[in-house]
């Protein structure tokens, strides 16, 4: 049986900055709230080492066609990050509760 690849992952400034954006906010109403968020953030970044393909691409009119993979966490994140050969990139982890047009303009 083959085995797949796996991917080295790699997490922008950017997006670190908008993952404690995110944390600093949720703290505010509910430290343990923010912890299991930032926890299950994490992982879901941390598993796109294997198979990063599963997660379909953003549709959106300002993004070029195929250029970022979406994947949904919790019920109000979104991360979206691009491959390249053997590597996955994580530019942008958005809270979908806010406005986020600035992203696809």
């Amino acid at each position: 049986m083959e085995k797949n690849p796996h991917y080295k992952v790699i997490v922008s400034d950017r997006a670190r900055q908008m993952l404690a954006n995110h944390v600093r906010f949720l703290a505010q109403k509910s430290p343990s709230a923010a912890r299991e968020a930032k926890n299950e953030l994490m992982e879901a970044i941390r598993s796109l080492y294997e198979m990063p393909n599963r997660f379909p691409f953003l549709e959106a009119e300002f993004i070029p066609p195929n250029k970022y993979h979406k994947m949904f966490v919790q019920k109000w994140h979104l991360i979206l990050y691009q491959i390249k050969d053997q590597t996955v990139y994580v530019d942008y982890i958005v809270d979908c509760r806010q406005d986020y047009a600035w992203l696809v303009r």
